[in-house]
């Protein structure tokens, strides 16, 4: 059953993407401006020095707006108009509905970024026009190369000085190994920068410093030789562009709207986020170019909801965003988004169906259905609650504890979305408590920390000392900040001995139950010094070195020793 006329249109205006770009890009400015022009904010608050008064929307964090960088994703709603539609058409054929989420940048909180992309339709890059391609971004572009995610591409602070943009063009497709196809080209950089002219809408964009969101509408012009051209740039930079503009249309990359679409090219845009320059012409092009809500893959029937045994089927299907009945996966779970009510919120991705207030879902795993009449709309820590809500949309659910990364919701189907993992830590300490009475705090906050995601925990079999996993040395920071300020939690971390974690799954595939069960009793009875379960209660083996863990899988081969673990 297909959902109606409107509730197709209504799929068919959402944009859902996330932000990526190494650190100090210029992304959480980008995000600002971006709400800035949709109308969502007022005034972007800057993140310039520790004694500017205002922090980043995005950045709802306490320690994120001290130390200036986002540690969390931030989910923002908001609506810009599609360009070409009338202007006295119906709001739901004349503007996009977009959902932007604002992801961590550094390295530490790949995890956090990576689940994000799971529940996102397409991407903006962010990439520094004087750095070029960094290590970071090379990392999420093959990401998005994993998933075929579409890509488009910004390239920022062309207020300052910057790489050429031919070798800047030619490095994003060395690199990342994605052709580019140029949407507005720069003149000039840094104090001699002049604008931007628009490749496809035949525009020139005048640059004028600006913080406030007052840009002038870009100039009209008959081609890349209208004389009018002369007269805005002055000779030597109007000839610089028509040779650029010669070299990419003899050379270059034509928009192929399906190459797109499997993120096998990305068109490219310049501009300054800080001065709100080319941030209109992002938008517009995004939200003409990319995509409404996309098809997903979920796991149906019973292994929906029980691990299959061996030899049993595991049926697929695709679920498409037109589809009449509700569903949606939970990516991110947040816990203290208000301090003063000590919440925590699962954000939900929908993927089909129509979402209303006061309607009952059926939580897959565990097998009932659920009120969902308090969900909740964002822009970052401002929320509100939601009456309807469709596919692409992200909402907020209260959780108590009882929802979980990568559960599914649905409108009585027992499927389940697949393609949100885990990964293993690379550092580990023990935690110790300098007041023992704090210890029922500490066990929620890093129960809590740990349904986010934010970091992992393991209680050992043997002993009662909680061990916390990372994947980088900022990720336990913000764990022993959180852990300080919202459960007023102090303790001493110690390094253990520990080096790689990894899950601990019977290979059902070349073995029955009943040796399974002998050989996972024996295992747990010699190796119970390293074992532990971690926050979804999964056995997990933490080995001091590579040798240890490579002996230690040989003399077990019935076990799987897995380095990342699906949600489910």
């Amino acid at each position: 059953m297909k959902a109606p006329e409107q509730a197709k249109a209504e799929v068919a205006r959402r944009r859902t993407f996330a932000i990526i770009s190494h650190p100090d890009a210029g992304k959480t400015t980008l995000t600002e401006k971006l709400l800035l022009f949709g109308g969502a904010i007022q005034m972007a608050g800057a993140i310039r020095a520790r004694k500017a008064s205002r922090h980043a929307v995005s950045d709802w964090m306490k320690m994120e707006q001290e130390r200036g960088i986002s540690v969390t994703t931030s989910v923002m709603s908001f609506e810009f108009p599609i360009p070409g539609r009338p202007e006295d058409a119906p709001d739901f054929e004349r503007l996009a509905n977009v959902n932007l989420l604002d992801t961590p940048g550094h390295a530490d909180f790949g995890e956090d970024t990576y689940r994000v992309l799971t529940a996102v339709d397409s991407a903006l890059m962010v990439i520094d026009g004087a750095k070029g391609v960094e290590s970071r971004t090379e990392k999420l572009i093959e990401i998005c190369r994993m998933r075929d995610t579409p890509v488009i591409t910004f390239v920022n602070k062309f207020d300052r000085e910057c790489k050429n943009p031919l070798e800047l063009l030619d490095e994003i497709e060395d690199k990342l190994g994605i052709p580019c196809v140029p949407w507005t080209w720069p003149v000039g950089m840094g104090k001699g920068f002049k604008g931007v002219y628009h490749l496809v809408e035949r525009e020139l964009h005048v640059f004028k410093p600006s913080d406030e969101g007052t840009i002038a509408a870009g100039i009209p012009v008959e081609g890349i030789d209208d004389p009018k051209l002369d007269e805005l740039l002055g000779e030597e930079a109007v000839e610089e562009l028509r040779e650029a503009v010669e070299l990419l249309e003899g050379a270059g990359v034509e928009y192929d709207r399906e190459e797109f679409l499997a993120g096998k090219q990305t068109p490219l845009l310049f501009g300054s986020a800080m001065n709100n320059f080319g941030v209109r012409e992002l938008l517009r092009a995004f939200v003409s170019l990319a995509p409404a809500p996309q098809e997903r893959q979920a796991v149906v029937g019973k292994a929906a909801v029980e691990a299959p045994k061996p030899g049993d089927p595991v049926e697929t299907r695709m679920v498409d965003a037109d589809e009449a009945a509700f569903s949606g996966f939970v990516f991110k779970i947040q816990a203290n988004m208000d301090p003063k009510h000590r919440d925590r919120m699962a954000f939900l991705r929908i993927c089909s169906g129509r979402f209303s207030r006061g309607m009952k879902a059926h939580h897959v795993r565990l097998g009932r259905d659920v009120a969902m009449g308090n969900a909740l709309a964002f822009l970052a820590r401002s929320r509100e609650l939601v009456e309807e809500a469709w596919p692409g949309d992200i909402i907020g659910i209260p959780n108590h504890g009882t929802i979980k990364i990568g559960d599914t919701f649905s409108e009585g189907k027992k499927l389940r979305f697949t393609g949100i993992p885990s990964f293993a830590p690379e550092l580990f300490r023990r935690v110790i408590l300098k007041t023992p009475l704090k210890a029922k705090q500490l066990a929620k906050g890093l129960r809590q920390l740990s349904e986010e995601g934010a970091i992992q925990v393991f209680k050992p079999l043997l002993g009662a000392t909680w061990v916390v996993g990372a994947v980088g040395q900022l990720q336990l920071e913000v764990m022993k900040h959180r852990l300080e300020d919202e459960y007023s939690v102090v303790a001493i971390y110690e390094p253990v001995e520990y080096s790689m974690a990894r899950w601990i799954t019977p290979d059902l595939e070349h073995h029955d139950k009943v040796t399974l069960d002998k050989v996972m009793a024996n295992f747990k009875r010699k190796c119970e010094e390293n074992l532990y379960v971690d926050g979804h209660d999964d056995l997990v083996y933490l080995a001091p070195n590579k040798w240890n863990l490579s002996k230690t899988a040989e003399r077990f081969p019935e076990l799987k020793f897995e380095a990342t673990r699906e949600h489910s």
